[in-house]
């Protein structure tokens, strides 16, 4: 089995930068348990005001880093999220659109499971030597 490893950057509200890596036998238990750590820290992610959801691909966006930051998730299920969090309607095939250029661009993982694509928002790499 090849070796794995994640990485981990994040900033705090005070300034202070985290850099965390988990290389071997990364699991998702293990993953967890970093994110059980930030929650105790207070490090959450802080949405940019700058920033404004003002386009269906960064809601879509949006609902995929609050809802499914890891795990797998169809575009069903981010078409439930997004119809309850924005309160519009949204066509399933325009969700499977975005979902499939966030593929290509590197953003999420994509995989054909049965008759459905899933896909995955956090990426464990092989460690390249």
């Amino acid at each position: 089995m090849a070796k794995k490893r994640i990485r981990i950057d994040m900033e705090d509200a005070d300034g202070a930068r985290y850099d965390i890596k988990l290389e071997g036998n990364v699991t998702r238990d293990k993953v967890l348990k970093i994110f059980e750590m930030m929650d105790l820290m207070n490090i959450e992610e802080e949405e940019d005001q700058s920033v404004k959801m003002d386009s269906v691909g960064s809601k879509i966006s949006h609902i995929v880093d609050k809802f499914f930051p890891m795990g797998k998730f169809t575009s069903t299920n981010i078409l439930e999220k997004y119809e309850d969090e924005f309160n519009e309607p949204v066509k399933l095939s325009v969700i499977s659109t975005y979902l499939s250029r966030f593929a290509s661009k590197g953003r999420v993982e994509r995989a054909r499971t049965g008759r459905e694509w899933t896909y995955q928002s956090i990426k464990i790499t092989p460690k390249q030597q």
